[in-house]
């Protein structure tokens, strides 16, 4: 197994999701910490101090781009790169973008476009030091439905 590449706190409210998740990136070396909801998030997210952290949309409690948004708002976590990997619509990832989501991953998605997102994120300089806000990442394929590519949001919905 290669050596721990980074902490990953992986955030949403479906049990065997969060268990799929974090298997696959354990597997690839990462060191996973979940949370349930948004809310356990922010809770969770001082004490653990992850390197990039992926939220779903839809959660009780606090979605995925309120929380988002309460992390880039925080100095103390300002600075994370934040990856939602969720099933969602052109104007979720509007609202991500805006919040300052750094990549998006749709469900259902591919084990290795999981691990080649969050490997991405961490190569990525930390926000504030060159590393840009959104769109920081390449280009992914533009999501259907959108009139322009959403810079750095990746999607492999074909609905």
């Amino acid at each position: 197994m290669p050596g721990l590449s980074g902490r990953v706190l992986v955030v949403d409210d479906s049990e065997v999701i969060r268990q799929l998740i974090r298997v696959n990136l354990e597997l690839e070396g990462f060191e996973v910490v979940t949370a349930a909801d948004g809310a356990e998030c922010l809770e969770v997210v001082e004490q653990v101090r992850p390197d990039v952290v992926t939220l779903d949309v839809v959660m009780p409690r606090l979605d995925g781009l309120r929380t988002a948004a309460r992390l880039r708002r925080d100095p103390g976590t300002s600075g994370l790169r934040i990856a939602i990997v969720s099933a969602c619509t052109p104007a979720d990832l509007e609202r991500g973008e805006s919040a300052g989501v750094d990549g998006y991953l749709g469900k259902p998605f591919e084990p290795t476009d999981l691990v080649d997102l969050v490997r991405g994120l961490m190569a990525l300089p930390p926000r504030g030091e060159g590393g840009g806000g959104p769109g920081a990442l390449r280009p992914g394929p533009a999501h259907p439905g959108l009139t322009r590519p959403a810079r750095g949001f990746r999607s492999r919905r074909t609905d």
